[in-house]
C-alpha cells in the first residue's frame, strides 16, 4: 500500500474562483503561451495568487516551497510540479506582464470578471496609497515607467523609498476594476485628475457611471474634466464656500431632510469653479458629531491647561498702571479659542523701589496686578461642534437621476477602496515581498496583488449573495449566525483539508479528507469549480 497526502485547505476556494473567472486563459491569450513551457504564464499568475491568498507572509522567492506539499494537480492542472514555479520563471512572467502593460492586463481580467459576476459598476471609487520598499533598484532602461523614489509616505516612513498605487473599486462588493502603479513622488491630486481624464471616454459610453473620490479631486485645475464626467466628491474644507453653506444649512434646521442611520441632508445649487449643473449636498452626521465631540473636548482640555499656566504667571506680574495690566490680559485672551473671561480684578499695592530688606524710611511706589477667572465659551463650542458634524458632497448628476440620499450612499462606498488597500498592505499578505530590484517587476507584483484582491472579493461577494438569496446564515468567529462572513474567516474554517492518494494492489483511490458538515455546507454556496475540487474522487482516479 502506498499513501501520499497533500494539502488543499482553503486554496480550493481560491483555485475554483480563478477557474470561474477564466484568469489563466485570459492571461495566456493576452501574453501568449508556448507549448514547450512546463507551465504557462497564466498558471504562474494563478500560483502567485494562491501564494498571496495563502496568508502565510511567504516571500515571492519561496513560492516553490509554498507549493511543495500542495495538491497542484487539482488546484492548477495535471503535471504541474512545485519546482516549475521557481524565481526565474516568476521573474520572466513579471517582465512579460510589465511589457504588455500591467494596467491594461488587469483591466481586461477585471472587466471580464465583473461581467461574469454581474457586478454593478455604477459607482467607481478611486483612491491612492503608497508602498514602502527597501534597497537599491536597477533601472530597466532610460525610459522606465515608474521610479522608486522618496515621496509623501502615507505609511509614515519618509526614510524609505516608495511607489504609489492607484485603485478604483466598485461599490458592489468592493471589486477592484482598475489599478495603476506610479512613481513614488507622484501627487495624489495629479493622479486623480489624470484618472478623471482617462475615464471620460469610458464613462461617456454609459450615462449611469459615476466617479467617486475624496476631496483631492475637487479643484480648480480639475473643473474642465469634471464638467465632462459624472462625479461625486467631497468638497475640501479649505474652500470658503464650504463653510458658508454648512452655516446656511445649520441656520435653516426646518429644511433638513431626515435620513436613517443618523444622517440629515440639505441640498443647494452652487456655482464654484464654473462646474456646470453643480449640486452641493450638506450632510449632518450623528456619528461625525460623536467623534468630533470627543476631539473637541480634548482640544478644550488642552487649551484650559495652557490658560491656567498663563494666568498663574500673569497674576505674579506687577504693572506700572492698570491699563498695562489690562492690555496684557487682553493679549492673552485674544489667543484663546474655546474659553472666555468670566471675572477679572485689577488691584493696586504698595511696593518698595529697591530690592532687599527695606529700611523704615525706604521709598515706596504704586504697582498694579491683575487676576482673572475663565470658563468655556459654550455657545462657540456648540457652533464649532455643529460645523464639524457636517460635511459637503458635490455632484453634477441631476436630482432626478441621483437624489441626494443616493449621493450619500454613493460616497459612503469610498471605504471599499480603503479596505482594499488595508487588505493589500496586511502583514499576512505578500506585500512585504517588495524586495524586487527591478521597478517593472514591482509593477507586475503589485498587479498580481490586486488580482488576488479581485479573486478574494469576488468569492466573498458570491458567498454573501447566496446566503441572502437562500435566507440562511453561517456561524462567525463567536458562533453567531451571520449573512456577511468574511472570506478570511471561511479560509480559517478550511484549515486541515488534505488530498489523499491511496494505491492498494495497483488500484488508485483519490479522496479529499477533512470535510465536515460545515465545510460541505459552505461549498454548496460556491461554484461548481470549487465543489469539484473538494468532492471525493472515485477509485481509479
Amino acid at each position: 500500500m502506498k499513501i501520499e497526502v497533500k494539502r488543499i485547505d482553503h486554496l480550493g476556494i481560491v483555485a475554483g474562483t480563478i477557474k470561474d473567472l477564466g484568469i489563466i486563459d485570459i492571461i495566456n491569450n493576452q501574453i501568449g503561451s508556448d507549448d514547450q513551457e512546463e507551465v504557462s504564464a497564466g498558471e504562474v499568475v494563478a500560483a502567485m495568487i494562491m501564494n498571496g491568498l495563502g496568508f502565510v507572509s511567504r516571500p515571492l522567492m519561496l513560492t516553490p516551497q509554498f507549493f511543495e506539499n500542495k495538491a497542484l494537480e487539482i488546484l492548477i492542472g495535471d503535471g504541474v510540479q512545485f519546482e516549475h514555479f521557481n524565481r526565474h520563471k516568476i521573474g520572466r512572467v513579471l517582465d512579460s506582464i510589465s511589457n504588455y502593460s500591467c494596467e491594461k492586463l488587469f483591466g481586461i481580467v477585471a472587466l471580464e470578471a465583473c461581467k461574469r459576476e454581474n457586478v454593478d459598476m455604477k459607482f467607481g471609487h478611486s483612491d491612492t496609497t503608497s508602498h514602502s520598499v527597501t534597497g537599491d533598484y536597477d533601472s530597466d532602461s532610460d525610459t522606465e515607467r515608474i521610479h522608486v523614489t522618496y515621496g509623501h509616505s502615507k505609511a509614515k516612513r519618509p526614510d524609505l523609498k516608495q511607489v504609489v498605487q492607484e485603485l478604483i473599486t466598485t461599490q458592489d462588493g468592493g471589486i477592484p476594476f482598475m489599478t495603476k502603479v506610479l512613481s513614488g513622488n507622484a501627487s495624489d491630486s495629479v493622479i486623480l485628475r489624470e484618472r478623471a481624464k482617462a475615464l471620460m471616454e469610458e464613462f461617456n459610453k454609459s450615462s449611469n457611471r459615476y466617479l467617486v473620490a475624496d476631496s483631492k479631486l475637487y479643484a480648480e485645475e480639475t473643473a474642465k474634466t469634471l464638467n465632462k464626467i459624472n462625479f461625486i466628491t467631497r468638497v475640501p474644507s479649505i474652500i470658503k464656500l464650504e463653510h458658508e453653506y454648512i452655516m446656511r444649512a445649520l441656520e435653516t434646521p426646518d429644511q433638513w431632510s431626515k435620513e436613517h442611520n443618523g444622517y440629515k441632508l440639505q441640498e443647494f445649487s452652487v456655482n464654484c469653479y464654473n462646474i456646470e449643473d453643480q449640486r452641493w449636498v450638506v450632510i449632518y452626521s450623528q456619528q461625525a458629531r460623536i467623534r468630533s465631540e470627543k476631539t473637541l473636548k480634548k482640544e478644550v482640555a488642552k487649551e484650559k491647561e495652557r490658560i491656567e499656566k498663563e494666568l498663574f504667571h500673569l497674576q505674579a506680574e506687577r504693572f506700572e498702571c492698570a491699563t498695562d495690566a489690562q492690555k496684557k490680559l487682553n493679549a492673552l485672551v485674544k489667543k484663546w479659542k474655546y474659553h472666555q473671561i468670566c471675572d477679572e480684578q485689577i488691584t493696586s499695592e504698595a511696593c518698595y523701589t529697591k530690592r532687599g530688606r527695606p529700611t523704615a524710611d525706604a521709598p515706596q511706589t504704586q504697582k498694579w496686578k491683575i487676576s482673572a477667572q475663565f470658563i468655556v465659551n459654550q455657545s462657540l463650542f456648540d457652533t464649532i461642534l455643529d460645523q464639524r458634524s457636517c460635511f459637503v458632497l458635490s455632484t453634477n448628476v441631476s436630482a432626478d437621476e441621483l437624489p441626494m440620499n443616493n449621493v450619500l450612499i454613493g460616497y459612503k462606498g469610498q471605504d471599499k477602496t480603503e479596505k482594499g488597500f488595508a487588505f493589500l498592505k496586511s502583514p499576512d499578505f505578500f506585500a512585504s515581498s517588495l524586495f524586487l530590484k527591478k521597478p517593472s517587476r514591482i509593477d507586475g507584483l503589485l498587479m498580481i496583488m490586486v488580482l488576488s484582491l479581485l479573486v478574494y472579493t469576488i468569492a466573498q461577494r458570491r458567498l454573501r449573495a447566496q446566503l441572502i438569496l437562500l435566507k440562511t446564515t453561517l456561524p462567525n468567529q463567536i458562533n453567531k449566525p451571520v449573512q456577511n462572513p468574511t472570506l478570511r474567516w471561511i479560509f480559517q474554517l478550511f484549515e486541515g483539508i488534505n488530498y489523499v492518494t491511496l494505491v492498494i494492489d495497483g488500484v488508485t483511490t483519490k479522496i479529499v479528507e477533512g470535510m465536515n458538515a460545515l465545510r460541505i455546507r459552505v461549498i454548496e454556496f460556491l461554484s461548481p469549480n470549487v465543489q469539484m475540487i473538494y468532492q471525493n474522487y472515485s477509485p481509479g482516479g
